[in-house]
């Protein structure tokens, strides 16, 4: 079984990626694969928004999110972990989360896959963060474990968060247990469309 760990922080080994390895540890103690992916270290260009993908299932940007694609597709867990700078998650997080768009057609798409989340922050837009990841989860059919969010400001706060770090560790053991169970969305239900909004006819 794969966990795979998204980092949208820039930083390395900061706050956001020490909760992402407990996690791991976690994981690791259910016999579990484990990968971080530092989407900072990527070229990941932003979605442009033209469409293509929802007749082809594959988005025409030639990118290092061609090989995130394939990653994303073999784990049966994946882990969303960001800091908040700005009331939300960064940057480098909404622009993967965009050009997730591309998945969302049989047989290539994140429906039944276990999701955790991973906020820190040092005030302001922890709930928004998490909010906004469990909607994408949820609107994917993802299947949404818990989450992890801690209030850090300085590189290595998070290391005297004793409950936090416990948490991380719990969180990936959930998410191995749950992927454990073979969920399955009912295929009648497809992925791409599972929500109504007024943009709907």
């Amino acid at each position: 079984m794969k966990i795979l760990g998204l980092s949208f922080s820039p930083r390395e080994h900061g706050n956001t990626e020490l909760l992402l390895e407990k996690i791991f540890e976690g994981a690791r103690q259910l016999s579990a694969d484990t990968e971080l992916y530092r989407v900072a270290d990527k070229n990941i260009n932003p979605c442009d928004g033209c469409g293509s993908c929802f007749k082809t299932g594959e988005c025409h940007i030639q990118d290092d999110m061609q090989e995130l694609y394939e990653k994303l597709l073999q784990a049966e867990g994946i882990v969303f972990g960001t800091p908040v700078y700005f009331y939300n998650m960064t940057a480098q997080g909404k622009t993967v989360i965009d050009r997730t768009i591309a998945l969302g057609h049989a047989g290539r798409n994140l429906a039944n896959k276990v999701g955790g989340i991973v906020v820190v922050g040092g005030s302001l837009g922890l709930v928004d963060a998490v909010k906004d990841l469990y909607f994408f989860m949820v609107t994917r059919q993802m299947l949404p474990a818990s989450f992890v969010a801690a209030y850090a400001s300085n590189q290595g706060d998070v290391n005297r968060l004793e409950k936090g770090m416990k948490a991380a560790a719990d969180l990936g053991m959930q998410m191995v247990r749950i992927a454990e169970k073979k969920f399955k969305y009912p295929e009648e239900f497809k992925a791409s469309h599972i929500g109504y909004g007024t943009h709907t006819w």
